[in-house]
């Protein structure tokens, strides 16, 4: 047989082995009342197992491995946490386990005890030829009520991994939720590919100075022009001359560094994406928006969020232009519906949520998660996956949990791990 230790945890957890006459290698009667807590941590596999093993009920802690010479491969046998283990669980009993005070640890062996047809779903999931994910040719065969309870968590897994990053992050900016919602916010604007840029350039620009300079839309034009490296060329356009004079005065008068310009991506952007355009959005978002966070806090549909990011005009200089001194045809540069819905996802709902769980108002959490479910699924190679299956994802509640389950449980073949998976091993 071919299998991991995870299997043997997974049929140990859910005492999917047969029970009948059970006994240890030396011949003792085990009832298991009980077959402990997971353990994810160091230390034995399982706590608080409840056994009665012989005449005696012991409660105490179960560790499992796939052969009995595993535990000095180990180490067990020098570490004290290991001292109360009440049973060892193994595949297969090849040397008798005897403490270091001459006590012999009871084992049983379960070789003999797991349902061939349970062993062939399990090798068909994780060592089969899928192209997609693991359980692709049985996924359907899982009714719809498990699939949206696995979705609900992993999409909150999801949520409270990103919650972490927005928690140190926020502790890197001493507490302040307005810089870090703005330096997230920049971020997303990046559209992932000029992520970082973006990110940096707002790091290198906090939000106090350009308040103090929210009533005049040239100099907040500058100084995110300027820190993002973009003026450092001589133009002939009047306008980027004009950008380079306040920035010059500017970045002496707060002592400003830019960012290096070579980090921005251009190649195998449309030209609406090009981090330019996007700066001169966020430029006019600035320049258009007062307390955000606030107002997001504030909303409580996805119209409302939609509307914070509605009628951002950019300087008309970009209706004829991509890069600087570069004409281009006409056309409208202003955010995009689809644009705005990415925004609203990655920023005003995490944040929303991680808000929520930073000060335990639950009701800020459950908000996010009906705002996920009022937004449109994502449109990516992984959900057109999922699509071929027959999973659609009609909102981006569905979409984000799938990203969370084909990156994190899929791709790893955690499949013991996963309500699907558990599901279509269980099935007959």
């Amino acid at each position: 047989m071919l299998f991991t230790e995870d299997f043997l945890h997974y049929v140990w957890k859910f005492r999917l082995f047969d029970r009948t006459e059970l006994q240890t290698t030396t011949g003792e009667a085990i009832e298991v009342y009980s077959a402990g807590l997971h353990n994810t941590d160091s230390g034995p596999d399982f706590h608080n197992a409840r056994l009665k093993i012989g005449d005696t009920t012991w409660a105490g802690n179960v560790e499992l491995h796939l052969s009995s010479s595993d535990w000095q491969k180990h180490n067990h046998a020098t570490d004290d946490a290991y001292n109360n283990v009440i049973l060892h669980v193994v595949y297969r009993d090849d040397v008798p386990l005897v403490l270091t005070d001459g006590r012999r640890v009871p084992t049983l062996e379960l070789k003999d005890r797991i349902p061939a047809e349970l062993y062939s779903r399990y090798h068909t999931l994780v060592f089969g030829n899928q192209t997609i994910i693991p359980c692709e040719k049985s996924i359907r065969t899982v009714d719809d009520f498990t699939l949206r309870t696995w979705f609900t968590r992993i999409l909150i897994e999801r949520l409270e991994k990103r919650a972490e990053a927005v928690s140190q992050a926020l502790q890197t900016n001493r507490g302040d939720w307005e810089e870090t919602f703005y330096q997230s916010l920049a971020a997303n604007f990046g559209f992932k590919v000029n992520a970082l840029p973006f990110e940096l350039m707002a790091k290198s620009l906090p939000q106090n100075i350009l308040a103090k300079h929210k009533n005049n839309p040239q100099q907040i034009e500058a100084l995110v022009f300027g820190q993002a490296g973009f003026l450092n060329d001589d133009f002939e356009d009047v306008y980027p001359q004009q950008l380079k004079t306040e920035y010059q005065f500017l970045q002496k008068k707060y002592s400003l560094k830019p960012i290096e310009t070579h980090l921005w991506k251009f190649m195998r952007l449309r030209p609406q994406n090009f981090p330019t355009i996007r700066l001169a959005q966020f430029a006019a978002l600035i320049v258009n928006s007062n307390h955000l966070l606030s107002k997001v806090l504030d909303t409580r549909d996805v119209a409302g969020l939609r509307n914070l990011f509605a009628d951002i005009k950019i300087n008309p200089y970009w209706e004829d232009h991509f890069r600087f001194g570069k004409p281009s045809k006409s056309s409208s540069k202003n955010l995009g519906a689809a644009s705005i819905d990415v925004l609203v996802l990655n920023t005003l709902v995490l944040f929303l949520f991680s808000y929520g769980k930073h000060h335990q108002l639950q009701h800020f959490m459950d908000r996010s998660l009906k705002l996920l479910e009022s937004l449109p699924g994502e449109q990516n190679n992984i959900i057109a996956d999922f699509d071929v299956l027959g999973i659609k994802a009609t909102s981006a509640f569905e979409s984000q949990a799938l990203l969370e389950l084909k990156n994190y449980y899929c791709n790893y073949k955690k499949c013991l791990q996963c309500s699907v998976g558990n599901k279509i091993l269980k099935t007959a």
